[in-house]
């Protein structure tokens, strides 16, 4: 089992107000997680107008899986938001399935 979290970075230059800057970020959480059935919700610089970070977290079958899901996620990012994707970063954990439970 692969346990996967993303973190992206948007930049959202007409963002003037903070209340901007929500509603992109809420559209595009909340389309991502309809479409891919993940965890996703802003995690940090919430007080800055004109950037967003944006986690994701998913669990898969396999590594290929969960490389494939997350590539998929970040094309989405870059092309259904409002905003301007400006980095992006990951971290799979694989849970061996052989691995007893105490």
């Amino acid at each position: 089992m692969i346990v996967a979290v993303a973190l992206f970075e948007l930049h959202i230059p007409h963002a003037q107000s903070l209340k901007d800057k929500r509603h992109v970020v809420k559209s595009l959480r909340d389309r991502i997680r309809s479409r891919f059935e993940v965890a996703a919700n802003e995690v940090g610089l919430q007080d800055v107008h004109q950037r967003a970070r944006l986690a994701i977290a998913l669990i898969a079958d396999r590594n290929d899986s969960a490389d494939s899901l997350l590539d998929t996620i970040q094309r989405f990012v870059e092309t259904n938001s409002d905003g301007m994707l400006s980095g992006w970063t990951s971290e799979k954990l694989d849970f061996d399935e052989d691995a007893s439970l105490t």
